[in-house]
This record gives C-alpha cells, sequence and structure tokens, in this order.
C-alpha cells in the first residue's frame, strides 16, 4: 500500500470549496483537505467529497489550534492558555470525525519572552496529551506542524522537525504525530528525504510545495521525485497533500503533480 495524493483546496483553487473539491478531484487527486471548518457545511462538504470520490484527509483546528502569528491570541504553546487549547483542539477534532477526516493540523503560536523555550513545549505536550484520548476514541490523528519562520512565519515557536519530533514522542499517542512539511523543512534545515524516511513511525501527514516560490512540485529546487519515491519506498501510507499555490492554471498544476506521485508510486 502506497501513499494517497492530496490538495489544499482553499491554496490551490481561487473558487468556492464544493467547486474546489470536484476540480481536484478531476484532476485525479485522492484527497482534499481545507482549514476552516467553522466556516463551512460540515454535512454538505462530506457529500461533495463522497459524490466526487475523494476523502477529506485533513482539517485545521479551531482557535488556538490555528494561532501562527499573534502573541495576543490564545495559542497552543502559551501555559496560561492550557484549558481554552484543549477545548478548541477536542471541539475541533469532533468536527473532523463528523467530516470523515483522518487528520486535525494544529499550530502552536509565537515565541514569547516570558516564557522559557522549555515552558512552551511542555506547554504543547500538555496539551496534547489531554487531546489524545479524544484523538483516539474518534480515529482522528492530532498532527502538529512545524513552520519556516526565515521566510513565512517570524517568531512561531515550532520551527525544526527535530522540536516537532520531541513533542510527538513525549506525548506518546497513537493519534498525535507530525505534520512534516516539505517546503518549510527545506527552508528551514534541509536534509528532508532522510529526515522523513528515519521518523516516518512519528509522521502523520505529509505537506508539499517547491521551493523557493512555493508552487506545485517540479517548478523550483526540490528533487520531488527523488523525495516522493523515496516515502514511497519507506512504506508511507498516509496522505501527501500538495499545499502550493499553482505557477499557472491550478488544473494543470495538480495534474503534474498527481503524474509525479504516480511515478513515484509505480
Amino acid at each position: 500500500m502506497s501513499f494517497d495524493v492530496g490538495v489544499t483546496v482553499p491554496l490551490v483553487y481561487d473558487c468556492g470549496l464544493h467547486e474546489g473539491i470536484e476540480r481536484a478531484a478531476a484532476a485525479g487527486a485522492d484527497a482534499v483537505e481545507f482549514f476552516d471548518w467553522e466556516a463551512v457545511d460540515i454535512e454538505a462538504v462530506r457529500e461533495t467529497a463522497d459524490e466526487h470520490g475523494v476523502s477529506i484527509s485533513g482539517v485545521l483546528g479551531a482557535g488556538a489550534g490555528a494561532n501562527i502569528d499573534s502573541a495576543e491570541r490564545p495559542a497552543v504553546s502559551y501555559p496560561a492558555d492550557r484549558e481554552q487549547a484543549v477545548a478548541d483542539l477536542e471541539r475541533s477534532i469532533t468536527a473532523a470525525a463528523e467530516l470523515g477526516a483522518s487528520t486535525l493540523i494544529t499550530t502552536v503560536g509565537q515565541r514569547i519572552d516570558t516564557h522559557s523555550a522549555a515552558a512552551q513545549q511542555n506547554a504543547v505536550v500538555r496539551v496534547l496529551r489531554e487531546v489524545a484520548p479524544t484523538a483516539e476514541e474518534h480515529d482522528v490523528t492530532v498532527v502538529l506542524e512545524p513552520l519556516n519562520t526565515r521566510v513565512d512565519h517570524p517568531g512561531y515557536f515550532v520551527e525544526t522537525s527535530e522540536r516537532g519530533f520531541t513533542i510527538v514522542e513525549a506525548v506518546d499517542s497513537s493519534h498525535v504525530k507530525l505534520l512534516y512539511d516539505v517546503y518549510h523543512q527545506q527552508i528551514t534545515e534541509g536534509n528532508v528525504t532522510q529526515t522523513l524516511t528515519e521518523h516516518l513511525d512519528l509522521v502523520g501527514h505529509v505537506h508539499v510545495a517547491d521551493v523557493p516560490c512555493r508552487h506545485e512540485p517540479g517548478t523550483g529546487e526540490l528533487d520531488y521525485a527523488h523525495v516522493l519515491g523515496a516515502l514511497d519506498e519507506a512504506g508511507y501510507d498516509g496522505v501527501v497533500s500538495g499545499e502550493f499555490t499553482p505557477s499557472g492554471d491550478p488544473d494543470t498544476a495538480v495534474e503534474s503533480f498527481v503524474a509525479l506521485a504516480d511515478d513515484a508510486r509505480e
């Protein structure tokens, strides 16, 4: 069994979610994901995905689970916000289950000067430990996403895959893993193929886009034929989701990504 190919609809398609799902399916995607589940009719979205034969691979957590760049709003890594973060993630897990989504993506907020890095890391671990039973009950995997701070998200707390893997290991749940975003980690640290294949037991979801322009794989410096082939050979059977802005026509971009993945999965 090999990985499925997904598409992050709101980035790839500049249209409504339902049309984006239809177009992604027509371009050959196996799965779709989107961000704001609170803004949609959950039943209608699930029906659209079912109608077009694609799964919903993930949604983004609400509230604290969606904080990337604010030190003022609640976040998973802010110790004082633990109760709010747990509540936000637990209601998001329930929504993900209603959608039939396999993963719930969570971000963690900014590095803040009032707490040590160790205190913030422990706060993330504590929140994820508390929501793990809910994730296990609903069979939804919560995936923690590291983001680069050099280009896109200055000040974000979990930048490296090493810190992310350390957190996942400390939580010690089969339903809490890492979202490894190849675009972000190429900018942050490189060595993406080895890092991915040596930590597959801790990886629950993969995002891809090329570097430096964040367009579809095959438009930049990364050898995605090698990366995807290595994932397949290593036995990764989750979703590899294209989280990119198309360099041209969106349907053509998705079709080229699907073709690249199909070659890797042969």
